[in-house]
């Protein structure tokens, strides 16, 4: 029994020794593809008019405030009342529609960045398969050397 043992790990050794491993840095990959940087772009413009907005509005807010300061001493009382009735309706428009849109803008990130992790992911495995390697090992390695990290060959590819 223990030579049987032994056989089969020395089997498995010299398989284990003709295994072809490589490391992906996907990380790096989601710094660098430039597929990551033109969605990054593509959302910014989605999302610039409606940040646009939010920030006219906060414009119009501090104007009103700026009018209460500089002339509410002149003011009636129910025209005083009534502009920071007005602001106060502003800001709780203004703290709802920041919050619309940081929750928009978080849901569209994650379905892109699943996309975009979908993406890679293929092209990770396209790859691993042209270059016939048996194992490519990502997140969680504590150390891997030059030999065996293919993140700048998957990156070219990527860029492709």
């Amino acid at each position: 029994m223990a030579a049987a043992a032994a056989a089969a790990l020395m089997y498995s050794g010299s398989a284990l020794a003709e295994a072809k491993i490589g490391f992906v840095d996907t990380a790096k990959l989601m710094e660098a593809a430039p597929q990551v940087k033109s969605a990054q772009a593509k959302i910014e413009a989605e999302f610039a008019p409606r940040e646009k907005e939010l920030v006219t509005l906060q414009q119009e807010i501090r104007t009103l405030e700026d009018r209460i300061s500089r002339d509410g001493s002149v003011m009636s009382e129910t025209e005083s009342s009534k502009l920071e009735r007005d602001v106060l309706a502003k800001r709780r428009d203004l703290k709802r529609s920041q919050e619309e849109f940081r929750d928009d803008l978080n849901i569209r990130r994650n379905e892109v960045l699943a996309k975009l992790q979908k993406d890679i992911y293929d092209v990770v495995v396209a790859f691993a398969k042209e270059q016939s390697f048996d194992l490519i090992l990502t997140q969680g390695v504590v150390y891997s050397s030059d030999k065996v990290d293919v993140t700048e060959s998957v990156l070219k590819k990527l860029k492709q």
